[in-house]
Protein backbone atom coordinates (compact mmCIF):
# COMPACT_ATOMS: atom_id res chain seq x y z
CA UNK A 1 0.00 0.00 0.00
CA UNK A 2 2.78 1.78 0.87
CA UNK A 3 4.46 1.76 -1.81
CA UNK A 4 1.21 2.40 -4.46
CA UNK A 5 1.09 5.70 -2.49
CA UNK A 6 4.80 6.64 -2.91
CA UNK A 7 4.17 5.80 -6.66
CA UNK A 8 1.17 7.97 -7.07
CA UNK A 9 2.79 10.96 -5.07
CA UNK A 10 5.87 10.53 -7.87
CA UNK A 11 3.53 10.32 -10.40
CA UNK A 12 1.64 13.83 -8.96
CA UNK A 13 5.10 15.42 -9.14
CA UNK A 14 6.07 14.77 -12.24
CA UNK A 15 3.26 15.72 -14.07
CA UNK A 16 3.03 19.35 -12.05
CA UNK A 17 6.60 19.76 -13.19
CA UNK A 18 6.60 18.44 -16.43
CA UNK A 19 3.22 21.05 -16.54
CA UNK A 20 5.84 24.16 -14.63
CA UNK A 21 8.31 23.68 -17.70
CA UNK A 22 5.66 23.71 -20.17
CA UNK A 23 4.58 26.84 -18.85
CA UNK A 24 7.95 28.42 -18.38
CA UNK A 25 9.02 27.01 -22.07
CA UNK A 26 6.17 29.31 -23.36
CA UNK A 27 6.82 31.88 -21.32
CA UNK A 28 10.22 32.35 -23.07
CA UNK A 29 8.69 32.20 -26.61
CA UNK A 30 6.36 34.62 -25.79
CA UNK A 31 6.54 38.81 -26.77
CA UNK A 32 4.92 41.41 -25.18
CA UNK A 33 4.10 44.04 -27.90
CA UNK A 34 3.79 47.74 -27.38
CA UNK A 35 2.83 50.75 -29.05
CA UNK A 36 0.58 49.43 -31.71
CA UNK A 37 -1.18 51.73 -34.25
CA UNK A 38 -5.02 51.29 -33.50
CA UNK A 39 -5.19 50.33 -37.16
CA UNK A 40 -3.14 47.02 -36.61
CA UNK A 41 -5.01 43.72 -36.30
CA UNK A 42 -4.15 40.22 -35.60
CA UNK A 43 -3.46 39.39 -39.00
CA UNK A 44 -1.41 42.36 -39.60
CA UNK A 45 0.68 41.55 -36.50
CA UNK A 46 1.27 37.82 -37.41
CA UNK A 47 1.79 38.95 -40.91
CA UNK A 48 4.58 40.89 -39.56
CA UNK A 49 6.19 38.56 -36.88
CA UNK A 50 6.04 35.46 -39.00
CA UNK A 51 8.85 36.09 -40.99
CA UNK A 52 11.41 35.29 -38.06
CA UNK A 53 9.62 31.88 -37.63
CA UNK A 54 5.77 30.26 -36.73
CA UNK A 55 3.80 31.85 -34.29
CA UNK A 56 1.45 29.35 -32.26
CA UNK A 57 -0.82 32.57 -30.95
CA UNK A 58 -1.11 35.96 -31.70
CA UNK A 59 -3.34 38.69 -30.07
CA UNK A 60 -4.28 42.32 -29.59
CA UNK A 61 -5.25 42.98 -26.46
CA UNK A 62 -8.90 45.47 -26.58
CA UNK A 63 -11.22 47.28 -24.42
CA UNK A 64 -14.06 44.62 -23.09
CA UNK A 65 -17.02 47.08 -24.21
CA UNK A 66 -15.25 49.37 -27.04
CA UNK A 67 -13.74 46.67 -28.51
CA UNK A 68 -11.02 49.06 -29.49
CA UNK A 69 -7.36 48.46 -29.52
CA UNK A 70 -5.27 49.46 -26.26
CA UNK A 71 -2.13 49.25 -27.81
CA UNK A 72 -0.31 46.49 -27.08
CA UNK A 73 -0.03 42.86 -27.63
CA UNK A 74 1.06 39.34 -27.42
CA UNK A 75 2.95 37.04 -30.23
CA UNK A 76 4.11 33.74 -29.27
CA UNK A 77 6.65 31.84 -31.08
CA UNK A 78 7.19 28.16 -31.59
CA UNK A 79 10.83 28.38 -30.05
CA UNK A 80 13.27 30.50 -27.77
CA UNK A 81 15.61 31.06 -31.10
CA UNK A 82 13.10 32.20 -32.89
CA UNK A 83 12.03 34.98 -30.32
CA UNK A 84 16.19 35.78 -30.03
CA UNK A 85 15.79 36.18 -34.17
CA UNK A 86 13.00 38.74 -34.03
CA UNK A 87 14.39 40.44 -31.25
CA UNK A 88 17.71 41.12 -32.80
CA UNK A 89 15.92 42.41 -36.04
CA UNK A 90 14.98 45.42 -34.57
CA UNK A 91 13.71 48.20 -34.60
CA UNK A 92 10.19 46.86 -35.71
CA UNK A 93 7.41 49.10 -37.74
CA UNK A 94 3.76 47.78 -38.02
CA UNK A 95 1.58 49.94 -40.21
CA UNK A 96 3.62 52.94 -40.07
CA UNK A 97 4.33 53.30 -36.77
CA UNK A 98 7.94 51.84 -34.69
CA UNK A 99 6.33 49.66 -31.80
CA UNK A 100 7.88 48.11 -29.13
CA UNK A 101 8.75 44.44 -28.66
CA UNK A 102 9.72 43.25 -25.67
CA UNK A 103 9.52 39.63 -23.51
CA UNK A 104 6.78 38.98 -21.57
CA UNK A 105 6.74 38.94 -18.19
CA UNK A 106 4.36 35.77 -16.24
CA UNK A 107 1.64 37.20 -14.25
CA UNK A 108 2.90 35.83 -11.08
CA UNK A 109 5.52 38.72 -11.35
CA UNK A 110 3.63 41.05 -12.74
CA UNK A 111 3.01 43.36 -9.09
CA UNK A 112 7.20 43.05 -8.64
CA UNK A 113 8.63 46.76 -8.68
CA UNK A 114 10.66 47.86 -11.41
CA UNK A 115 9.45 44.23 -13.54
CA UNK A 116 8.41 46.31 -16.45
CA UNK A 117 11.25 48.77 -16.83
CA UNK A 118 13.49 49.07 -19.89
CA UNK A 119 16.99 48.74 -18.33
CA UNK A 120 20.43 47.84 -19.33
CA UNK A 121 22.25 47.14 -16.48
CA UNK A 122 22.09 43.72 -14.29
CA UNK A 123 22.24 43.48 -10.96
CA UNK A 124 24.66 39.66 -9.91
CA UNK A 125 24.47 38.32 -6.39
CA UNK A 126 25.41 35.14 -4.57
CA UNK A 127 28.52 35.04 -6.43
CA UNK A 128 31.62 35.04 -3.84
CA UNK A 129 35.27 34.78 -5.04
CA UNK A 130 33.99 35.38 -8.83
CA UNK A 131 36.27 36.91 -11.30
CA UNK A 132 35.86 39.21 -14.32
CA UNK A 133 36.35 37.04 -16.20
CA UNK A 134 33.69 34.16 -14.83
CA UNK A 135 31.16 36.78 -15.09
CA UNK A 136 32.20 38.02 -18.87
CA UNK A 137 32.28 34.32 -20.12
CA UNK A 138 28.94 33.59 -18.76
CA UNK A 139 27.02 36.40 -19.62
CA UNK A 140 28.56 37.61 -23.23
CA UNK A 141 26.64 34.74 -24.82
CA UNK A 142 23.44 36.84 -24.34
CA UNK A 143 24.56 40.34 -25.42
CA UNK A 144 27.39 42.98 -25.99
CA UNK A 145 28.81 44.08 -22.68
CA UNK A 146 29.84 46.95 -22.16
CA UNK A 147 30.96 47.16 -18.38
CA UNK A 148 31.61 44.53 -15.24
CA UNK A 149 32.04 45.66 -11.67
CA UNK A 150 32.62 43.97 -9.02
CA UNK A 151 31.71 45.30 -5.73
CA UNK A 152 34.30 45.51 -2.89
CA UNK A 153 34.92 46.73 0.81
CA UNK A 154 35.90 50.43 0.56
CA UNK A 155 38.22 49.46 3.40
CA UNK A 156 39.26 45.79 3.49
CA UNK A 157 39.27 45.64 -0.61
CA UNK A 158 37.28 42.08 -0.25
CA UNK A 159 34.80 40.96 -2.52
CA UNK A 160 31.66 41.43 -1.38
CA UNK A 161 29.92 38.91 -3.41
CA UNK A 162 27.30 41.10 -5.61
CA UNK A 163 28.26 42.84 -9.17
CA UNK A 164 27.00 44.36 -11.54
CA UNK A 165 27.22 43.77 -15.48
CA UNK A 166 26.04 46.19 -18.06
CA UNK A 167 24.84 45.65 -21.49
CA UNK A 168 24.40 47.74 -24.99
CA UNK A 169 20.74 46.64 -25.18
CA UNK A 170 18.31 46.43 -22.79
CA UNK A 171 17.15 42.63 -24.45
CA UNK A 172 20.05 40.57 -22.80
CA UNK A 173 18.83 41.97 -19.31
CA UNK A 174 15.11 41.01 -19.97
CA UNK A 175 16.39 37.89 -21.04
CA UNK A 176 18.49 36.52 -17.74
CA UNK A 177 16.34 37.75 -15.00
CA UNK A 178 13.56 35.85 -16.93
CA UNK A 179 15.22 33.06 -17.01
CA UNK A 180 16.42 32.96 -13.91
CA UNK A 181 17.90 30.11 -12.67
CA UNK A 182 21.92 30.73 -13.52
CA UNK A 183 25.01 29.26 -12.17
CA UNK A 184 28.70 30.79 -12.31
CA UNK A 185 31.98 29.92 -11.06
CA UNK A 186 30.21 27.12 -9.31
CA UNK A 187 27.42 29.78 -7.67
CA UNK A 188 23.78 29.95 -7.94
CA UNK A 189 23.80 33.66 -9.08
CA UNK A 190 20.50 35.88 -8.28
CA UNK A 191 19.83 38.46 -11.08
CA UNK A 192 17.85 41.00 -10.75
CA UNK A 193 17.30 44.28 -13.06
CA UNK A 194 19.33 47.24 -11.52
CA UNK A 195 18.40 50.94 -11.56
CA UNK A 196 19.91 54.43 -9.74
CA UNK A 197 18.11 55.85 -6.65
CA UNK A 198 17.51 59.35 -8.50
CA UNK A 199 14.99 56.85 -10.85
CA UNK A 200 13.24 55.28 -7.68
CA UNK A 201 11.14 57.97 -6.90
CA UNK A 202 9.88 57.57 -10.70
CA UNK A 203 9.93 53.65 -10.34
CA UNK A 204 7.36 54.09 -7.33
CA UNK A 205 5.00 57.03 -9.28
CA UNK A 206 4.40 55.02 -12.24
CA UNK A 207 3.43 52.27 -10.30
CA UNK A 208 0.90 54.17 -8.23
CA UNK A 209 -0.73 56.57 -10.87
CA UNK A 210 -0.67 53.60 -13.24
CA UNK A 211 -3.57 51.24 -12.33
CA UNK A 212 -3.47 49.23 -15.44
CA UNK A 213 0.11 47.58 -16.21
CA UNK A 214 -0.98 46.01 -19.21
CA UNK A 215 -0.48 42.53 -17.84
CA UNK A 216 3.14 41.54 -18.88
CA UNK A 217 4.77 44.48 -20.40
CA UNK A 218 5.51 48.60 -20.37
CA UNK A 219 5.94 51.04 -23.08
CA UNK A 220 8.98 52.17 -24.51
CA UNK A 221 11.34 54.70 -23.86
CA UNK A 222 12.99 54.22 -19.95
CA UNK A 223 16.56 52.95 -21.00
CA UNK A 224 18.56 54.55 -18.00
CA UNK A 225 19.27 51.76 -16.31
CA UNK A 226 16.57 51.51 -13.49
CA UNK A 227 15.91 48.29 -11.81
CA UNK A 228 16.08 46.51 -8.03
CA UNK A 229 15.59 48.60 -5.47
CA UNK A 230 13.12 49.84 -2.83
CA UNK A 231 12.74 51.16 0.55
CA UNK A 232 12.24 47.77 1.58
CA UNK A 233 15.60 46.46 3.02
CA UNK A 234 17.23 43.30 1.91
CA UNK A 235 19.96 41.02 3.21
CA UNK A 236 22.41 39.21 0.87
CA UNK A 237 24.94 37.31 2.08
CA UNK A 238 24.65 37.49 5.70
CA UNK A 239 24.72 41.49 5.27
CA UNK A 240 22.23 43.80 6.46
CA UNK A 241 20.48 45.82 4.01
CA UNK A 242 20.39 49.13 1.98
CA UNK A 243 24.10 48.06 0.54
CA UNK A 244 24.85 51.18 -1.76
CA UNK A 245 27.55 51.35 -4.12
CA UNK A 246 27.90 55.39 -5.35
CA UNK A 247 25.10 56.14 -6.55
CA UNK A 248 23.44 52.73 -7.32
CA UNK A 249 21.03 51.08 -4.99
CA UNK A 250 19.56 47.66 -4.95
CA UNK A 251 17.59 45.29 -3.07
CA UNK A 252 15.40 42.56 -3.80
CA UNK A 253 12.32 42.92 -5.44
Amino acid sequence: MAGVMESESEQSFQTVNSWRKKKEQKQFRKLFIGGLSSETTEESLRNYYKQWGKLTSCEIIRDPASKRSRGFGFVTFSSMAEVDAAMAARPHSIDGKTIAPKRAIPREESGQQGVFLTVKKLFVGGIEDTEEHHLRDYFEKYGKIDAIEIITDRESGRKRGFAFVTFDDHDPVDKIVLQKNHTINGHHAEVRKAFSRPKRQQVQSSRSGRGDKAGFGDSPGDDGNVGPGSERGSSFGGRSDRLRSGQWTWSWL
